[in-house]
């Protein structure tokens, strides 16, 4: 062999291998300081699509259930924080550096009012009030959160008929009774409570993390009278044992 053609050879050889050994162009490697589950909840296409998916099958049972019932007399309870409306900005924030004490963090965050509408959740609503029926939002954020809360939904044209929160414990039960009863605070008649939606078991009367060990027949009102969206974030299920 001329020596010409080997180091010909030898020179292409080098370049081949330097290029085998460069990485490609990781598309996601912005997003590699985040936590996947934020991750997943700001950037997937699968995460909308549940909402989407579950707002719709919602509305289609709710059609049902609402047939026959006098307009003003029922109501659907539900959520806000990752129901109505996200705040993966704010975990966003705390997990690319915003930090400090947890309480002075999401004051701070509730007071912006930029938590963000999710998908379907307004086509929902509507469809609640187009039906003849309430919406009671009854979240767990605290009642000094209330005003700042309101302000949020309305700016986000999201709309409802009374807004319940915490006062001095997260059990929803007696908030859902005030609806059913007619006492809570808004001008509303006794409403009955047709349907529950949110992302955490205790947004559904009586259920807690123990349902994970029950039966299928334990979870039959899933996708009739309940309807749960996912929150990867936070939730009572951060204090459930590892298997």
């Amino acid at each position: 062999m001329h020596w010409r053609h080997g180091w010909l050879i030898l020179v292409v050889g080098l370049i081949a291998g330097c290029r085998s050994t460069v990485p490609a162009p990781n598309p996601a490697s912005a997003a590699a300081d985040l936590p996947l589950e934020i991750h997943w909840v700001r950037n997937s296409a699968e995460y909308r699509a549940i909402f989407e998916q579950t707002f719709r099958l919602a509305g289609e049972v709710l059609e049902r259930r609402a047939m026959g019932k006098e307009p003003g007399s029922w109501a659907v309870a539900i959520d806000a924080d990752e129901t109505l409306i996200s705040n993966s900005l704010q975990s966003k924030e705390r997990a690319l550096g915003s930090r400090g004490p947890f309480e002075e963090v999401w004051d701070e965050w509730v007071d912006r009012r930029e938590a963000t509408a999710l998908p379907g959740a307004k086509l929902f609503l509507e469809l609640v009030r187009s039906l003849g029926g309430r919406v009671a939002v009854v979240t767990n954020r605290r009642a000094r959160h209330c005003e700042a809360t309101a302000d949020n939904l309305g700016t986000l044209v999201l709309p409802y008929d009374v807004i319940l929160c915490r006062t001095d414990t997260g059990d929803k039960r007696p908030r859902w009774r005030s609806v059913e009863q007619g006492t809570s605070d808004a001008d509303l008649p006794p409403l009955e409570i047709v349907m529950w939606v949110g992302d955490n078991i205790h947004d559904f009367p009586g259920l807690d993390q123990d349902l994970r060990f029950g039966s299928s027949e334990d979870f039959s009102d899933f996708g009739d009278l309940y309807f749960v969206l996912p929150n990867p974030l936070y939730g009572s299920w951060e204090d459930n044992s590892p298997d």
